[in-house]
């Protein structure tokens, strides 16, 4: 006999969304087996529910393996590094795909429940957990070729039959959006004969069939594994393109959204406080539809269309563009949060700009890029051409000019970063852009990857001896992180939620308010190379007259005068003006 769910209204709400997805049959089947794995998790986990985010949560995105040092597992050596130098001021950790994997640096999994032995082990996992919330990777659209269950199916293991696509090459597959110049379907050889697969991503990465229940099964099975592992948040990788309907895009379907609204039930119900973040690299308005109402799907969406305006901003010393975008953007719903970013794992994505940046626009930047040293990866248009998909660079090189020295390049660098630390919702700091990382060439040419430009495998022992030089520019740019997020803890302003607006003063400044009961803070950033005056109106600000402000970043003094405050800004420079205490 099943054990009951506390809640019995979960398997309603169950029966309801799976019916988005799933036929009645179907549904009957799916609904008593997810309460009963519901019911066993709580039995056998006290999950104890770990609260919403604040103004302390930052997310650090890192490889286990960014770091590495001789004779340590790297996951050790990745723990080590943090505590010594940044568990601080950083509170979360996103370890990316740290599973046996075969290609795409992790994601290509073969085996969703190991750690890569290369890495280290669940234990490694364990410590870090034991410091920091963990991010896991739930890499869910796709499977590795040299996964148990491909291989499964290639044999004609009948437990695997339906887990894969099996398609039809001679249909038409011309609606389907392509995020890569490769081809969608990939012929293997199986124990029946040849059969054409569906690969969103390349042919080792094989896209899963949700449209087979046993697979999603399979799925949440997952989720609560990574769960009971210690993951305060899992982020689901390409999520937009789970289901598969031909006449479509493939994107963002009713069912996609159906299962992810299953999956936020199924975690609400049994670990309370594991937050869904959902990877959408995509333009804005598909993006936060998945918030769903507020309470039902994702409780952070990525901020995709950030890092290419802010690195805009600073390639053109034009802020309007950014400052026109973030004052369109409505708050996240109660409960929900933007994830915010400038670099990571990946290049910064065009497509979130599609809207709001013109095709010669893009065309500049990318451009810019290359001429820094980066790369421009390209995507498949339904016409057949090709159109940019992202830009592979440090956002370091990518904001400064090959010509600027350490000090110059760490000043732009910072201004950009603080805009990334101003802005509402959580921000992510990719271990490269904490570290002030240069482009990596070498690792470009080895494996002739776009992507690699941004991933090096750092040696501790240099990092460690770099940090040392507090002239050197990974000394400026740690320190000037660790200044800027030791203030923004400790500011209410500063939390996830509370209010912005935009302040617009000068197209070369990217100018905001964010505030939050009593707290008030004035956000300025230079983005070009000149030096601004700024005179912002009291009223438009919102300080009492009487107040007595400060620069809490330092070294700018703020002059309030017959109703207005009065800022001169050096190029490159940023404040955060508050009212003194």
């Amino acid at each position: 006999m099943r054990t009951p769910v506390p809640d019995e209204g979960v398997g309603n709400r169950l029966r309801w969304t799976l019916s988005v997805a799933f036929g009645p049959a179907e549904v009957d089947d799916l609904v008593p087996r997810i309460l009963d794995r519901i019911a066993a998790f709580r039995a056998r986990h006290a999950v104890a529910h770990r609260g919403w985010v604040d103004e302390t949560d930052v997310m650090l995105i890192t490889y286990g393996d960014s770091i590495q040092s001789p004779d340590q597992a790297p996951l050790a050596t990745l723990d080590g590094f943090l505590r010594e130098w940044v568990s601080d001021v950083i509170g979360n950790v996103h370890i990316l795909p740290f599973y046996p994997w075969s290609s795409d640096d992790g994601f290509s999994v073969i085996d969703y429940r190991a750690v890569d032995p290369a890495l280290g082990s669940w234990d490694d996992v364990a410590r870090l957990a034991g410091r920091f919330g963990l991010m896991f990777d739930a890499v869910i659209n796709h499977i590795s070729k040299d996964s148990a269950w491909f291989r499964g199916f290639l044999a004609g293991d009948p437990d695997y039959a339906d887990y894969f696509h099996v398609c039809d090459p001679k249909l038409d597959y011309s609606s389907v959006t392509r995020p890569r110049a490769l081809p969608l379907l990939t012929a293997v050889q199986t124990s029946g004969g040849e059969a054409h697969v569906w690969t969103t991503f390349s042919d080792d990465q094989i896209d899963l069939n949700y449209a087979n229940p046993l697979v999603f099964l399979d799925i949440l099975d997952l989720l609560l594994f990574y769960a009971a592992r210690g993951a305060r948040f899992l982020r689901l990788d390409a999520i937009g393109f789970l289901w598969k309907r031909l006449g479509t895009t493939c994107m963002h379907l009713p069912e996609t959204h159906a299962l992810i609204r299953v999956m936020r039930l199924v975690l609400d119900a049994a670990a309370p406080g594991v937050l869904l973040i959902t990877e959408t690299n995509v333009p804005h308005a598909d993006n936060i539809g998945y918030f769903g109402d507020g309470t039902d799907e994702a409780h952070l969406v990525y901020q995709f269309p950030l890092p290419p305006l802010t690195l805009y901003a600073f390639q053109t010393g034009d802020a309007g563009p950014l400052s026109d975008w973030a004052a369109a953007l409505e708050p996240a719903p109660p409960g929900t949060a933007f994830f915010n970013f400038l670099s990571s794992h990946d290049g910064v994505g065009v497509r979130p700009v599609e809207d709001l940046l013109s095709p010669d626009q893009v065309a500049t930047m990318a451009a810019r890029v290359e001429a820094n040293g980066g790369r421009v990866s390209l995507r498949t248009l339904p016409d057949g051409g090709t159109a940019p998909y992202e830009l592979n660079i440090t956002f370091l090189d990518a904001v400064s000019l090959p010509t600027d020295d350490d000090a110059r390049r760490a000043t732009k660098f910072l201004a950009a970063q603080t805009i990334l630390l101003s802005v509402m919702g959580v921000p992510g700091i990719y271990i490269h852009s904490l570290l002030g990382s240069r482009n990596d060439l070498a690792g470009l040419a080895a494996t002739g990857r776009n992507r690699s430009v941004n991933r090096e495998k750092l040696d501790l022992h240099s990092v460690q001896s770099a940090l040392m030089d507090p002239f050197g520019l990974r000394a400026r740019v740690v320190a000037g992180h660790r200044r800027l997020l030791a203030v923004r803890r400790t500011r209410r302003a500063f939390h996830p939620n509370a209010l912005q607006r935009i302040v617009r003063l000068d197209r070369r400044v990217f100018s905001l308010v964010r505030e939050s009961g009593e707290d008030r803070i004035w956000i300025a950033v230079n983005v070009s190379d000149a030096a601004v005056r700024l005179a912002a109106d009291n009223d438009q600000i919102g300080f009492d007259p009487s107040a007595r402000l400060v620069d809490l970043i330092g070294g700018i003094e703020v002059t309030p005068s017959a109703g207005a405050i009065h800022l001169n800004l050096p190029p490159y420079t940023a404040v955060w003006v508050a009212a003194e205490a």
